[in-house]
């Protein structure tokens, strides 16, 4: 019997999932591990600044507590990689690499292999940037769009929709039963960021000498938002003139989050309807929510009943929003054919 090749450190390989997101980014990996982090990045302004927080660079919900003492980067608006600045493409590559750091800790020397999930009609735009931003510390790269990677994690491959609800976009994709193709899919940007400036807009001309952040009613939305019937009041704390007051924000938090829902419901209805007709009743009745947006209170019940309107309509969410994306993306790293990967 011939001798069995050995297996060097060299060789090894780590394969991750990434859902590179507008406001959140989450990570998967083959060894188990798994994290996520807010899209933020930022950079010490001055030499104070760096000898108070002690780092060359901060990440997340650590570099929003810091923001002051900080340049500050959300380098994935609408979700794309904004251009015209090399510090954005650098806070693009400093988030990746702070992703991989947290589920290989530098503790291995295995190449890294991965399959990065975007907005669907950035995909174009994305893949040549983030292919130069992983270039560093990754052997081979497949980014595919958002919907297709929870897709993929769910096993949501032939006649299901799956509508990806995120800060900067809601990413729509059917599936049936290969890659998805451009015309699949479609992209809106009146999503979580959208909600925000809304009920922003609103606040502001509701409680004029109330004093607020556009943070801190990012938070509101994410603890209080809903659709349809809230069932009981909204009242939040908000400081005038340094006292903290209670306000009832209920009606401008409906008001917000039911802001996206006309082009959900028209671009829904577009996409199937272009579909083939044969198969339109099965994906109405398989469609998919995915995303941190697919958390708002009532929203399944209300596009429901909306789509009902052409056809028995059935929506699911997936059982894990916060890292649907990146899951399915390290399970499409897991099970890629070899001919697939972009080698770097």
């Amino acid at each position: 019997m011939g001798k069995k090749s050995k297996t060097t450190k060299a060789d090894e390989k780590l394969l991750v999932g990434i859902d590179l997101g507008t406001s959140r980014s989450a990570i998967s990996a083959a060894n188990g591990k798994k994290n996520w982090v807010e899209s933020y990045v930022g950079w010490p302004k001055d030499f104070i600044a760096k000898k108070v927080i002690g780092k060359s660079v901060l990440f997340g919900e650590e570099a929003i507590k810091h923001r002051l003492s900080l340049d500050m980067y959300r380098p994935l608006k609408n979700g794309v990689i904004k251009e015209g600045t090399a510090r954005d493409e650098e806070a693009v590559q400093e988030l990746i690499r702070h992703l991989i750091t947290l589920v290989d800790q530098g503790k291995s020397e295995a190449k890294i292999r991965a399959v990065v999930g975007v907005p669907a009609e950035s995909f174009k735009v994305n893949k040549v940037a983030i292919k130069k931003a992983v270039a560093e510390f990754s052997e081979a790269l497949f980014v595919v769009s958002e919907p297709f990677a929870v897709a993929y994690g769910v096993g949501a491959l032939d006649n299901a929709l799956v509508i990806d609800i995120g800060a900067g976009t809601v990413d729509f994709c059917i599936m049936h039963g290969t890659v998805p193709a451009e015309e699949d899919q479609r992209t809106v940007l009146t999503a979580g960021d959208y909600i925000d400036q809304q009920l922003f807009t609103m606040l502001e001309e509701r409680y004029p000498n109330a004093d607020f952040t556009l943070n801190m009613i990012r938070r509101f939305k994410e603890q209080f938002s809903f659709v349809g019937k809230c069932g009981k009041d909204i009242e939040v704390e908000i400081p005038v003139d340094g006292k903290a007051t209670v306000h009832d924000i209920t009606d401008e938090v409906q008001r917000a989050c039911e802001s996206i829902l006309p082009a959900m419901v028209e671009s829904t209805l577009e996409l199937i309807a272009k579909f083939d007709p044969e198969y339109q009743d099965t994906i109405r009745q398989n469609i998919i929510l995915a995303g941190g947006g697919s958390q708002i209170k009532g929203l399944a019940d209300y596009l429901e009943g909306a789509i009902g309107e052409y056809g028995p309509t059935k929506i699911q969410i997936v059982p894990d929003t916060l890292y649907g994306g990146a899951d399915g993306a390290l399970e499409l790293a897991q099970e890629m054919p070899d001919e697939y990967w972009t080698e770097l």
